[in-house]
């Protein structure tokens, strides 16, 4: 999708997001929180304590406050082709937030300029010519022991292609596999990638979610989170 075209599904995104993901039984806010506290899991697990975090497509700032209440002494730059998406990052910060607004091409930071690149469901709107492109850009821009993580919607889980399907801003997603994913990290020169798939229960089966540490291998849940260097 083009900057116009994501600023056209910025007023109703919340609304169309919330009612795609309505068979789970929880609202965008969840999952949101979610990525963001298993961010944190992967950096502490990684003894790294970033002082700065890029949100790469962070859209209308759905994980904005989440990763800032995650990792609460680091500087967040919230980064995104679409200008009118920019503004709600800032009213959803809860500290100051840099925000930047990009060409959908080459990334305006200096080489090693983030401990932490996070993307949260945003690959599948780029068209799959640019992905090893950009892939490269953010790990241009990762300080040497920085780390990436990569959420996407899981292809192979019914109710997710569901959900996509019947999203209005989603109509042109073009979902991606886990293991096609890892490889186009590997020919951007990533190392160390670590898949893990993710969110297996639905809010009716909230108490097996305990379960859902030991269940990465399984290529059943709703979404995977990749994690490299």
């Amino acid at each position: 999708m083009s900057q116009a075209e994501f600023d056209a599904y910025v007023d109703e995104y919340d609304a169309q997001h919330a009612q795609s993901v309505k068979l789970s039984g929880e609202d965008p806010e969840y999952f949101a929180e979610y990525k963001a506290k298993e961010a944190a899991r992967a950096m502490a697990a990684a003894g790294i304590a970033p002082n700065r975090i890029m949100d790469f497509g962070a859209g209308r700032g759905n994980c904005v406050a989440h990763l800032q209440r995650a990792f609460p002494d680091a500087a967040l730059t919230a980064l995104d082709v679409s200008s009118r998406s920019l503004t709600h990052c800032q009213a959803r910060a809860i500290r100051p937030l840099e925000t930047v607004c990009y060409d959908g091409q080459t990334l305006p930071f200096e080489d090693g300029s983030f401990d932490l690149v996070f993307t949260a469901c945003v690959f599948h709107h780029i068209p799959e010519g640019d992905h090893i492109r950009l892939l490269s850009e953010i790990r241009r821009v990762l300080s040497p022991k920085g780390r990436f993580m990569l959420f996407e919607h899981n292809p192979w889980n019914p109710l997710t292609r569901h959900a996509v399907a019947t999203c209005p801003f989603d109509v042109n997603a073009v979902l991606i596999s886990a293991p096609e994913m890892r490889r186009r990290f590997r020919a951007a020169g990533f190392a160390d990638i670590d898949l893990k798939w993710t969110l297996f229960f639905p809010a009716f089966a909230a108490p097996l979610r305990p379960l859902e540490a030991g269940l990465g291998w399984l290529p059943l849940g709703a979404q995977y989170r990749l994690l490299a260097r």
